[in-house]
């Protein structure tokens, strides 16, 4: 994240992302597998063969059982009902899902699963961006909410109160669900900000 210069007034940025515990390709590995995307795009995008992309997946779903479990649930769900759902409780059809075509059906089941990981992270950074709006805070300060990118946020305002309008942006990713009812998440959220006098600088 970082903080950016637009038109000669400073910026901050706050990026709100759950984070993997390693990095690199058992990192890319971690959101792939949890989507349930198909071995070959994997390869590709690990820049190895369909085989030892294979087994880089079952290494990690051998170690991380309760991941496999929790998609077979969510398929079984998607056959039953015909929908998947996000963190925030949108729903997402899947009209093919149970289509005589395995094909078809293999498609719609990584769907089902793909909507509460990207979905819910889509709803993370909704919530937190109308949190930034709404901030009483961010107001006093002069800061306002300037742009959105991905799971990145930036905020622009006088440079003099950056410190403190960078602490609001954390606290406001940091606890997305805040006075909406809705249930806390059980693992904690890691917020990653900075300040800059541009964007390009704290990137």
């Amino acid at each position: 994240g970082g903080m950016a210069r637009g038109g000669g007034v400073p910026q901050a940025a706050g990026e709100g992302r759950v984070r993997g515990r390693s990095g690199g390709r058992p990192r890319r590995g971690s959101s792939a597998s949890a989507t349930a995307r198909p071995v070959t795009g994997l390869s590709t995008d690990w820049g190895v063969s369909p085989e030892e992309a294979q087994q880089l997946l079952d290494k990690w779903y051998d170690a991380r059982p309760e991941v496999r479990a929790w998609q077979e649930q969510i398929k079984r769900d998607a056959h039953a009902y015909g929908w998947s759902k996000t963190l925030m409780g949108r729903y997402r059809r899947l009209h093919s899902i149970n289509h005589p075509s395995k094909a078809k059906q293999a498609h719609m089941e990584r769907a089902a699963i793909n909507t509460p990981v990207q979905g819910g992270a889509a709803d993370i950074v909704i919530l937190a961006m109308v949190k930034l709006q709404q901030s009483e805070k961010l107001k006093a300060l002069g800061y306002r909410l300037l742009l959105q990118i991905h799971d990145e946020v930036i905020v622009e305002g006088p440079e003099e109160h950056v410190e403190e309008a960078q602490a609001e942006v954390v606290r406001c990713m940091e606890e997305p669900w805040d006075d909406y009812g809705l249930e806390r998440l059980k693992v904690r959220l890691e917020v990653d900000a900075d300040h800059a006098h541009s964007w390009y600088e704290a990137k």
